[in-house]
């Protein structure tokens, strides 16, 4: 079974934390003692509903302001697949916690108040969505009960925002009517939305391709760990253990160790059975832990690529990145950093601010001195040594990376490598 995860967007009272909790409500996904939690917390509303925000808006400053703040992450699952959720804040002060929660989402989620329609909100997150190369996009038009369920303004709507889908080059966008306070059309068909043809958001998320993301034709494959046992039974035992991060390896095949350019063949691939012991495997697909082994006796180290000597990627140590910069305290030229790419950590400076990007405009502005909490721009950095990459655009698992603060050790930026 198969893992789908997506993360949700929208303006500040869109209704995400609520859609989140009516998933997991409606899918039968939430215990008993979470259900006479909830029912205790709900207790004030004078409806005497359940609020069902209140299963992901789990900080008592989000609760009290009745939004959310931090990434809440849920996790549940249905017969068919398996569900990982990354519920997103809203205000444009949190832009670096949408950064975080997406960089990981095969689709987002954007919801869209049906009386207000596409607003500024709306515009940044399809922005956020489009840098950061998000394969799919679902457009939930929520509270259609409140503009009773017009057909009309849902099709105003989608004519709308196909116009920025355009624009942002998002090509792969589906447009839901729901109402995630009355739970149309979101795990069920709605008799109020009758007009409305397509699968409700629960079976669209059951069904939508994942597997059609897997890259097969540029292997990657980062060791994380070199594996020398030195023992009498295993004294000649050398494997380079990790995650293969795209593509596939074949035993026998030519590769090439970088960034160092050593050349060799695959002598045997090992994967961990479930019985926990290492069996050989003539051939795997990403994305897999595997311990790799070599025909050759080469010097490999962590954070070392083991990549087809057919397919090979960027090496570089003057590198253009799109920054989402973290931290309270400014970037400026000059200031110096660790830049961790997976299993590999290089010392690099800020050699340029070339520009900074209105999240909410796509408008550049360049002569930046400095860039600070939440900012997108456009840097250059120069590494102490070569780094091994692909352009974030044409493959994810191989262009993302983060800035890391040389002191505290504490993450500063986010990084998609150009």
């Amino acid at each position: 079974m198969d893992i789908l995860r997506f993360i949700t967007a929208g303006s500040v009272d869109d209704g995400k934390s609520t859609l989140i909790g009516r998933l997991l409500y409606d899918s039968k996904s939430i215990l008993q003692d979470q259900l006479d939690a909830l029912a205790s917390q709900s207790r004030s509303k004078s409806d005497g509903e359940l609020d069902l925000a209140l299963l992901t808006d789990g900080l008592r400053a989000e609760r009290e302001q009745g939004i959310t703040i931090d990434v809440a992450y849920k996790y549940f699952s249905t017969p068919r697949r398996k569900f990982i959720i990354a519920d997103a804040p809203g205000h444009i002060q949190y832009t670096r916690n949408m950064v975080t929660g997406a960089s990981n989402s095969d689709l987002a989620i954007i919801l869209v108040d049906a009386r207000n329609g596409i607003i500024e909100q709306t515009r940044r997150h399809s922005i956020i969505a489009s840098l950061l190369a998000l394969p799919r996009v679902v457009v939930a038009v929520n509270k259609m009960d409140l503009v009773n369920f017009s057909e009309e303004r849902f099709n105003e709507i989608i004519a709308e925002y196909r116009t920025i889908a355009e624009t942002l080059g998002l090509k792969d966008v589906h447009y839901i009517p729901i109402s995630a306070l009355g739970g149309d059309n979101i795990v069920e068909r709605s008799a109020n939305l009758a007009w409305y043809k397509g699968a409700p958001l629960l079976e669209f998320l059951e069904n939508v391709e994942v597997q059609n993301d897997t890259d097969l034709t540029h292997p990657r494959f980062q060791v994380q760990y070199v594996i020398r046992p030195q023992t009498e039974d295993l004294h000649d035992y050398r494997g380079y253990a990790g995650m293969i991060s795209s593509g596939s390896y074949r035993k026998g095949d030519a590769v090439t160790v970088l960034p160092s350019g050593v050349q060799s063949r695959i002598k045997a691939i090992e994967v961990v059975g479930s019985d926990a012991l290492p069996h050989e495997v003539y051939e795997v697909y990403e994305p897999k832990n595997i311990i790799l082994h070599l025909e050759d006796d080469v010097d490999v180290s962590r954070g070392d690529t083991i990549v087809s000597s057919n397919s090979a990627p960027l090496i570089e140590q003057e590198i253009e990145t799109l920054l989402c910069w973290m931290d309270a305290k400014p970037l400026t030229v000059g200031s110096k950093y660790l830049l961790q790419h997976k299993s590999r950590t290089v010392r690099a400076v800020v050699r340029s601010i070339d520009y900074k990007l209105d999240v909410n405009t796509l408008e550049r502005t360049a002569n930046i001195a400095s860039l600070g909490l939440n900012d997108i721009a456009k840097v250059t950095l120069k590494t102490a040594s070569p780094l091994v990459f692909d352009r974030y655009a044409k493959l994810r698992t191989n262009g993302g990376a983060i800035l890391v603060d040389e002191t505290g050790y504490g993450t500063v930026g986010a990084c998609m490598l150009q």
